[in-house]
């Protein structure tokens, strides 16, 4: 009995073991096979798995169930392949991290701009100078099939420009400038985008100092991979 108990069990197990590979979620399989082959996930962080651009890490994440975990360094080698020659945002490589995040949540990637590199301060008109790292963004949009999602944030201080009403149409603003940009510079299809404005609604950071407000000042492009919105 205590023989036929054990062989009992074995072959429950070894069905429990195929029904789980059957039902095993084909995604989750490859993130499987790739931290078995060595790779820590999305990104490889050596010179050989860099990945090149943005499009092909959108590309891939879209593809994976691993977490973004960026650095300066990834980012401009994602961000920045096309301003070798641009002498004016040179110099800014250096506090790229203080200009621009990328990271992921619910809705998707998020490539978040801080103010400082695409507005002047209570400004809605895009700088010359920032339409390099649009262009870049452009370019992973036109090459990829996520929607996009633009959505402009601001501080909690009230507007000072006679023009604009409040934060929430200072946000919106932000955010249709630069739709305007993929739109009419770029010619991307409009069916692909939505826009919005949050306001001072959705912080990053809610201590009321200077740093907190400029980190909450910013313009996010997403491309979904998620529901959320």
């Amino acid at each position: 009995m205590v023989t036929f108990s054990d062989l009992i069990t074995l072959l429950i197990t070894f069905f429990v073991l195929l029904l789980t590979m059957s039902s095993m979620d084909k995604k989750k399989l490859r993130e499987i096979v790739r931290h078995l082959g060595g790779s820590p996930g999305v990104l490889a962080y050596s010179d050989s798995g860099a990945v090149p651009s943005l499009e092909e890490f959108v590309k891939m994440h879209t593809d994976s169930d691993a977490r973004v975990v960026m650095d300066s360094d990834i980012m401009s080698k994602l961000l920045l392949p096309s301003l070798k020659q641009e002498g004016e945002i040179k110099d800014a490589l250096d506090r790229l991290s203080m200009l621009l995040d990328i990271r992921d949540d619910e809705r998707g990637i998020v490539v978040s701009f801080h103010e400082t590199i695409l507005f002047d301060p209570g400004a809605v008109e895009i700088k010359k100078e920032a339409y390099p790292l649009l262009n870049t963004v452009a370019s992973a949009i036109r090459n990829t099939e996520n929607e996009i999602l633009i959505l402009g944030h601001t501080d909690d201080l009230p507007t000072r420009q006679d023009r604009i009403r409040s934060n929430w149409d200072l946000s919106l603003m932000r955010s249709i400038s630069v739709l305007a940009h993929f739109l009419n510079d770029h010619k991307l299809p409009p069916s692909r985008f939505m826009v919005g404005g949050c306001g001072s609604s959705k912080p990053l950071n809610v201590e009321r100092n200077k740093e907190a407000r400029a980190m909450n000042r910013r313009v996010e492009i997403v491309f979904k991979t998620g529901e959320g919105i």
